[in-house]
């Protein structure tokens, strides 16, 4: 029966994704199959994890049980597993039994010792980026307020803007000024516990939690945090467990004058797929937006990226990437490193011919049709030591499978290819298993700078190739 499950295992991964596999189906234990009465037997770790798969996946493991098992689509079974937790979410008032220093004792502590949070767990977290910070933002008219408000919050920590909401478009910033907060809070109080969490990995930690039946370990954790920052809230819609977990850890932290900052795309009352009572406390702060930045803004964000990165932009050549990016500081930042990259690879001055070569060559449609699977593939193979025929290959080291997933965003976003046809490139893969690996490169782009940097290098070589 092992077996049998280990080849379930591997075809549910092939088809739904790794994630769904550890989250789900890891958890679960193949119990026995009554080949008379056609059941196979399941044990699942809580009522949570098993609801939830006979919920979404039931057809699915009737499918392939039942093919492995030679029997047409089996009756699957869950037996309940001795002393089972149930795993809801502890209502409001069990917070009473955490931890957390009362805000009267938290604001003598400051006036004690100079400015520095006492905390009964000083540990740590973090999760920031420290290239990040106040004095790395460009400041201009479309991010002003913003900027202020989140220098602001490091200054009183809790009491001035708390909770604080930050909204815009993708790439103008918001993470940027996420871990600026964080960073600057960690300077100024040193003994402050500081969480940066996205949405999506507050998700899958909360399912974690359930799955192993360590919600109270997990509520614990937050409840002991002074500052949380969660990014790109928009990923919390719809999942109702989820936000009933983080609706008591918000109660928690606000009761106690913890400050707490959002991110999200959408104005926090046009958020859909959330309750009523959690927006309206998502929404009762301050709330500030980031727009599309100016040209000057622009240009200004281009030559201190420049000057990070050793090289002087001159204003002509600044002018003309900005001209020819969208209001998307990431996408421009995007534009520059391409720019860079072709200067130091073909060993020629940055000037505006250089860069017309580039960016116009880089943003005609039909430059999709140019670059081929085989041309990736060709650049993959200088920058690392795996062979096409490796990607191919069913290993998943994780060396291999970030090498991988590097080249089906590549083959995503330089071609008009489908997901299907660059799974079928590389070893047969299904589409679903392209859209995992594509998802888990753009989440890693929003907090890894190197890795923005790297794959852009390996972009403006395709180009040039």
């Amino acid at each position: 029966m092992h077996t049998i499950w280990n080849e379930f295992l591997t075809i549910i991964r092939e088809e739904a994704g790794s994630r769904v596999v550890e989250t789900w189906f890891k958890a679960i234990v193949f119990e026995r199959w009554d080949a008379i009465e056609k059941v196979v037997y399941l044990v699942a770790p809580n009522s949570f994890v098993r609801n939830w798969v006979q919920k979404h996946y039931l057809s699915m493991m009737q499918i392939h049980l039942g093919r492995l098992l030679h029997a047409e689509k089996p009756r699957i079974e869950f037996i309940s597993q001795p002393n089972e937790k149930k795993p809801e979410v502890a209502p409001e008032s069990d917070t009473k039994n955490v931890q957390i220093i009362p805000a009267s004792v938290v604001h003598s502590e400051k006036k004690q010792t100079s400015g520095q949070l006492i905390k009964i767990d000083s540990k740590k977290i973090g999760n920031l980026n420290s290239n990040y910070s106040f004095d790395s933002f460009i400041v201009g008219p479309s991010n002003s307020l913003a900027y202020a408000a989140a220098h602001a919050v490091t200054e009183q920590p809790g009491t001035r803007y708390n909770p604080l909401f930050i909204y815009g478009k993708s790439g103008l910033g918001k993470t940027h000024l996420m871990h600026a907060i964080g960073n600057a809070i960690k300077h100024r109080y040193k003994r402050a516990s500081v969480l940066y969490q996205t949405a999506d990995r507050f998700v899958s930690e909360f399912i974690t939690a359930i799955r192993f039946n360590k919600v109270h370990k997990f509520q614990s954790k937050y409840h002991s945090i002074d500052v949380l920052l969660v990014d790109d809230m928009q990923f919390i819609a719809n999942k109702e467990h989820t936000q009933e977990a983080f609706f008591h850890i918000f109660n928690a932290l606000y009761e106690s004058h913890k400050q707490i900052v959002f991110s999200s795309d959408t104005f926090p009352q046009d958020l859909k797929g959330i309750a009523d009572r959690l927006r309206s406390r998502l929404a009762c702060g301050l709330v500030t937006d980031i727009h599309e930045p100016s040209l000057e803004t622009k240009i200004a964000i281009l030559k201190k990226k420049a000057s990070l990165s050793g090289e002087i932009l001159d204003d002509h050549v600044a002018q003309f990437i900005a001209d020819h990016s969208v209001g998307n500081i990431r996408e421009l930042e995007g534009s520059l490193i391409r720019v860079i990259a072709f200067a130091a690879l073909t060993k020629q001055p940055i000037c505006i011919e250089l860069a017309q070569k580039v960016l116009v060559r880089t943003q005609t449609p039909m430059d999709k049709q140019g670059v081929s699977f085989d041309l990736i593939m060709k650049v993959i193979g200088k920058q690392y030591k795996y062979s096409h025929s490796d990607l191919c290959s069913k290993q998943r080291s994780k060396e291999l499978s970030e090498v991988r997933h590097i080249a089906m965003f590549l083959m995503k976003k330089l071609t008009d290819k489908s997901l299907r046809d660059i799974g079928g490139f590389l070893g047969g893969r299904d589409h679903s298993t392209v859209m995992h690996g594509l998802q888990k490169i753009e989440w890693q782009l929003k907090t890894n700078k190197e890795l923005v940097e790297h794959i852009e290098k390996l972009e403006a070589e395709i180009q040039i190739s």
